[in-house]
């Protein structure tokens, strides 16, 4: 079971950070070029599928890869080399999931905030009755 990163709170993944000191465009999170992950087999080939998917999984839903394939750059193979094009599609659905994701962060901590006014005014209110 991967481990719990104390600054982030997020579960390490060793995979994902072997290919991120390995292979530059994961490491710059360049959009990756279509079956990436043939060629991580073939280049690493003791590696587990299940592994692979999840580190995948991982970097191209952060939101630094969302940001790169959303302005539409080249994909990339291992090496560094141009190996496509994000499509338009693929910009919309990056541009929507990246909404998305802030829309709902920025609700969060609206509602943490709201909560962590009643709070003080309980506590108010309770030190008010407290002390008479």
């Amino acid at each position: 079971m991967p481990d719990l990163d104390p600054k982030s709170g997020s579960r390490n993944n060793a995979l994902l950070d072997r290919l991120h000191a390995e292979f530059p465009p994961f490491r710059d999170h360049l959009p990756l070029a279509i079956g990436i992950h043939k060629a991580l087999m073939e280049r690493i080939p003791d590696l587990d599928k299940g592994q692979v998917r999840t580190a995948l999984h991982r970097h191209t839903g952060s939101t630094r890869y969302l940001k790169a394939i959303k302005v539409g750059a080249p994909r990339y193979d291992l090496y560094g080399n141009v190996a496509g094009a994000v499509t338009a599609e693929q910009q919309t659905q990056a541009a929507d999931t990246l909404r998305d994701r802030f829309k709902k962060a920025t609700e969060r901590r609206k509602l943490e905030q709201e909560e962590q006014q009643r709070k003080e005014k309980l506590q108010k209110l309770a030190e008010k009755f407290a002390s008479n």
